[in-house]
């Protein structure tokens, strides 16, 4: 059950954090100042499923990697300390500025300089999880030669 919990609540946060990349993209494309606006609400709105999605992922990956010493379960810490710092850090803090400057109608040279950092940071994020959710699969995969008892 928590090896499930944590495989769904691990595909959520990468959806999400791609969804609102992909939405932040899509938003400055159309150059229209309401549409961007609008996605910054929506993108600081969605943190109520982001978090909670990390918690999980983070708290229950923890909880099941107790004790593996697997390589591939060492990398997948390192990566959620990584991911983890990055969200709060960096994430978070943008996507709570961007959203007020942008129901502002504050375009500027800082909302361009924390946007560019905000889109760096996500797509490490994604590729964090992404990699993370790789190893996760490779670890339930049985060994190479294994026989199954029938």
């Amino acid at each position: 059950m928590k090896a499930k919990l944590h495989a769904a609540a691990g595909g959520v946060a990468l959806l999400t954090v791609s969804c609102f990349w992909i939405a932040t993209i899509a938003a400055e494309l159309t150059a229209n100042a309401e549409i961007i606006a609008t996605a910054k609400a929506v993108i600081l709105a969605g943190m109520v499923v982001l978090i909670p999605a990390m918690i999980i992922a983070g708290g229950t990956g923890f909880s099941l990697g107790k004790g593996w010493r697997r390589p591939g379960v060492q990398h997948k810490k390192r990566r959620m300390r990584i991911i983890a710092a990055n969200g709060l850090l960096v994430l978070l803090p943008s996507a709570y500025v961007l959203a007020g400057w942008a129901a502002e109608g504050r375009f500027d040279t800082a909302f361009i300089i924390v946007q560019t950092l905000e889109l760096a940071a996500g797509a490490l994020n994604i590729a964090l999880l992404s990699l993370n959710m790789r190893d996760g699969l490779a670890l339930r995969r049985k060994p190479a030669g294994a026989v199954r008892a029938g």
